[in-house]
C-alpha cells in the first residue's frame, strides 16, 4: 500500500474507505490569524466597518464552510458535524481565529475545523479590504485532534 492514503498501489487518486472503522467521537481544534493594522482592528471593535458585523459574518462563514468540507476539499469524507464553534480574539496585530469541530463518526474532524478558519481568516479578510489591502492570513494550524485509532494529539509549545 501507498504511504499517502489516498492514493492506491498503482498511484491513482481514491477516497479512502473508512467503513470498517469504529464510530467514535471526534473532536479537532484549530487556529488561524488575520494580521492587519491598528486601525482596522479599532474598526471591527467598534463594529464600523461598512459591510457590516465583521466577527459575526465571519463566524457563520466559518460554521458553513465547516459544514461544507467535502465539497471545498478533494476527497474528504462528507460529515455530520455535531458541533462547530468558531471564537475570535483581537490583539494589536489582528484577530486570533479558533475553530472547534465535534462529530460522531468513523474519520476525523480535522479539516473541518481547518476550512472553519480559513473561511472565517476569508471572511475578515472581505470584508475588510477597503480599509486595509496589506492585511495577512496566516499560520493556520491544527491545535489538537482527538478519537480513533490515531489518538490524541496536542500541538507541543503553541497554545
Amino acid at each position: 500500500m501507498s504511504q499517502f492514503s489516498h492514493l492506491d498501489d498503482s498511484g491513482s487518486l481514491r477516497m479512502v474507505d473508512v467503513s470498517s472503522k469504529s464510530v467514535t467521537q471526534r473532536r479537532a481544534r484549530a487556529r488561524g490569524r488575520v494580521s492587519a493594522s491598528a486601525e482596522t482592528i479599532a474598526q471591527i471593535r467598534k463594529n464600523r466597518v461598512a459591510k457590516g458585523n465583521v466577527l459575526e459574518a465571519a463566524r457563520l462563514a466559518g460554521i458553513m464552510a465547516a459544514k461544507n468540507t467535502g465539497q471545498w476539499i478533494p476527497l474528504c469524507h462528507p460529515l455530520q458535524l455535531s458541533h462547530v464553534q468558531v471564537e475570535f480574539t483581537l490583539t494589536g496585530a489582528g484577530v486570533e481565529i479558533e475553530a472547534t469541530t465535534l462529530a460522531e463518526g468513523k474519520t476525523g474532524v480535522e479539516m473541518e475545523a481547518l476550512v472553519a478558519v480559513s473561511a472565517a481568516a476569508l471572511t475578515i479578510y472581505d470584508m475588510c479590504k477597503a480599509v486595509d489591502r496589506d492585511m495577512e492570513i496566516g499560520s493556520i494550524r491544527l491545535m489538537e485532534k482527538s478519537g480513533g485509532r490515531s489518538g490524541h494529539f496536542v500541538r507541543s509549545g503553541d497554545q
